[in-house]
């Protein structure tokens, strides 16, 4: 019988930013099991050491420790990167502030990081030519910018929604080279980043959710496998939602 398999990621080179944890890392050891060479971005070198250790194929795997919110950083990372066929932009931070309190330095923080990082790497990556044809680029967006509204997140929000605007305008342009944009929009998921916001309240978190729990970074990790492989390679421009049936209320 021969062996098929659209989802592997064999022979690919997957760069994939925020892989210190969470999400990030997730994504980068379930890449790595469907055969990718990943170079895994992040800001804390021991928490990047600890996702490569996690990693099957370890010689095939490198990390860069990036602060992605600097110019020159971003200049640097995309000068010294080979060809990619995949991209995670995952790289995101969090504070709750209600909309009286916001302050510019926390929406110049918050939106510097989720969005415009992403999106002048991406620029540098494009300009390059560090990104294959045929690839596939994901973004890390969240149901939070597809309506599902909670207090003290309009910040973070704002910086989410602009990415998907922004995958469906990169899609489009990009589709001539067969490089394919897509956003996952996670609801709440057990990560270093909600921490807070679960402790001691989990149970009632999850209680809103249809399927009965909050998500694990596995769940996003491998829809974003599927976002990256030929199993998608029809799909372009759309928001894959990853939210347990919260948002069909």
């Amino acid at each position: 019988m021969i062996e098929f398999n659209p989802f592997t990621l064999e022979g690919r080179t997957v760069l994939i930013t925020g892989a210190s944890s969470g999400i990030g890392r997730a994504a980068a050891i379930a890449c790595a099991k469907m055969g990718a060479s990943i170079i895994a971005v992040g800001r804390n070198t021991e928490r990047l050491n600890e996702t490569l250790a996690e990693l099957e194929g370890g010689d095939r795997h490198s990390a860069v420790v990036c602060d992605l919110t600097s110019a020159e950083a971003l200049d640097e990372l995309a000068e010294n990167l080979p060809e990619l066929q995949g991209v995670v932009l995952n790289a995101g931070i969090d504070k709750k502030v209600p909309v009286k309190f916001i302050k510019e330095a926390d929406l110049q923080n918050i939106v510097g990081t989720n969005a415009l990082s992403p999106i002048l790497l991406l620029q540098r990556l494009l300009r390059k030519k560090r990104i294959a044809k045929g690839a596939s680029i994901v973004l890390t967006a969240s149901i939070s910018a597809l309506g599902a509204a909670a207090t003290g997140i309009a910040a973070y929000a704002a910086s989410k929604g602009a990415l998907i605007s922004y995958a469906r305008v990169a899609a489009l342009e990009l589709a001539a080279r067969g490089i394919r944009v897509n956003t996952v929009c996670p609801g709440v998921i057990s990560t270093p980043l909600t921490h807070d916001v679960l402790t001691g309240h989990e149970d009632d978190v999850a209680a809103d959710y249809p399927l009965g729990r909050v998500g694990t970074p596995d769940d996003v990790a491998w829809a974003m496998v599927y976002l990256l492989s030929d199993a998608s390679s029809w799909v372009t421009g759309t928001n894959l939602v990853i939210d347990g049936g919260l948002t069909l209320s």
